[in-house]
């Protein structure tokens, strides 16, 4: 087997690799979208720009949109080959990428149907753990990545070869879904590295800070907008919010927390965490023991959820009015659009404000340039406004849903044989270099490919 990257390999997003079973046989491991500086170095470009002969099928491991932003592109190409993903990938990509084409690529609602009828068509769900053969002496399975709900490594076998993605693994501090088991076997494996040069905070650390900043936030009379995922982070927050306000995590004395507005302004994210209710055989124990207490575990007493074009526009103009302290949970996670632009539009140039970022930012996203520009030392550029930063930004990395330096070594070492090689993609620079580094030091081959210039 050999495998050519199309995407992810000398950046973060746009993952999308070739595993060629012969010379004329392959399959496509995701087919994700660039973001960011990964886009801009392609000058916006999103077609597929590789031929399709011998492409015999996708294998997607998880909905998030650097991993499936490109299928319409896919599709537009003339792809029209089976669709292998989990159980709940299966049931939460065509909500993705409906929301995807509409923000990026067009409105047509007939287009979108169209394209929404030949993606089902080609959908084929998977349970974890089962071998589905490829022909001749190929197959593979999914196994749990603990990313976000229905992302899995994938190990393909080949004749007497088994090569390994890992896709997006999750951070053991993911509060809902189980930690990834590493593989029993890999002669290849090919490693995200996003946080390779970083150890994320604890989970107590974690939920102690984000109760000190929604504490500030009532002091300060200020409003907190978390630009967070749809799929994943924002799950997670509620999760622990909950548990905040019901005083199952540390205690500041902040009695007035259970009065403050909570906002969730994203009809994704309402529609992606009724799909995470409904499918709780993919909890962890932990989740589970929550429940056993609190049956609507992401539903509390103070919680608004905004799912109208007309009801966000009116939220944002009575926060803006009433000054009113609320936290606003909002897309885009990268702020490169979605709701989460009018709230930073409105209130980064106030000194009340608080950012809170719970997830990667990407090199060259506006989200970065917020997180890096804070409490009035400079300005960022909105849709074309430049706006002057006076919020203070805080950066909660335990929440990230990728495995950390730690994680990611960890993983490796749990595999029992040391696999031939080590392939690191999905990651920065300095990241790829970084746990490149660790890893040679413990005795793996280790291989990646500089950023493209």
């Amino acid at each position: 087997m050999q495998i050519v990257h199309h995407g992810g390999h000398t950046g973060v997003t746009g993952s999308c690799h070739q595993l060629f079973l012969s010379d004329t046989r392959s399959v496509l491991v995701d087919c994700g979208m660039f973001q960011g500086t990964d886009a801009r170095k392609r000058n916006g470009e999103m077609e597929i720009d590789f031929p399709l002969d011998g492409v015999e099928g996708l294998v997607l491991t998880h909905v998030h949109i650097d991993h499936v932003g490109r299928i319409p592109h896919l599709f537009d190409a003339g792809f029209n080959k089976p669709i292998y993903c989990t159980k709940p990938t299966a049931k939460m990509l065509p909500i993705m990428l409906e929301d995807a084409m509409r923000l990026g690529i067009t409105r047509n609602r007939q287009v979108i149907k169209v394209f929404l009828n030949d993606l089902k068509q080609l959908l084929h769900p998977m349970k974890y753990g089962e071998w589905k053969s490829l022909g001749g002496a190929a197959q593979f399975r999914f196994q749990p990545a603990g990313h976000i709900l229905g992302s899995a490594y994938v190990e393909f076998d080949h004749e007497d070869e088994r090569y390994v993605f890992s896709g997006d693994l999750g951070s053991r501090c993911t509060p809902i879904l189980k930690e990834p088991r590493s593989p029993e076997r890999a002669d290849v494996l090919v490693l995200e590295s996003t946080y390779g040069n970083r150890i994320h905070e604890g989970r107590e650390t974690r939920l102690h800070r984000l109760e000190s900043i929604l504490c500030e936030t009532l002091t300060n009379h200020g409003v907190t907008i978390v630009p967070a995922f749809s799929l994943g982070r924002t799950q997670e927050l509620l999760f622990e919010l909950n548990m905040i306000l019901e005083g199952i995590g540390h205690k500041t004395q902040c009695n007035m927390l259970k009065q403050i507005d909570i906002i969730v302004d994203s009809p994704l994210a309402l529609k992606l965490t009724d799909i995470y209710d409904s499918m709780q055989e993919f909890w962890s124990e932990e989740a589970h023991q929550v429940l056993s207490v609190d049956n609507q575990p992401f539903i509390f007493k103070n919680l608004v959820e905004v799912d109208s074009g007309a009801d966000h526009r009116e939220t944002v103009k009575y926060l803006l009015k009433s000054g009113r302290p609320a936290v606003v949970i909002a897309g885009s996670g990268m702020c490169t659009g979605g709701r989460v632009m009018d709230y930073l539009k409105a209130f980064l140039a106030k000194e009340t404000t608080d950012v809170l970022f719970v997830g990667y930012q990407g090199l060259g996203t506006p989200g970065r340039a917020i997180q890096e520009c804070s409490e009035g030392k400079c300005a960022v550029d909105l849709d074309r406004m430049q706006i002057d930063v006076k919020a203070k930004t805080y950066t909660l990395t335990g929440y990230s849903a990728h495995a950390d330096q730690s994680d990611l070594i960890r993983f490796v070492e749990g595999i029992p044989v040391k696999p031939r090689e080590i392939r690191l993609v999905h990651g920065e620079e300095p990241a790829k270099t970084i746990l490149a580094e660790k890893l040679t030091s413990l005795g793996y081959q280790v291989t990646w490919q500089e950023s493209a210039t």
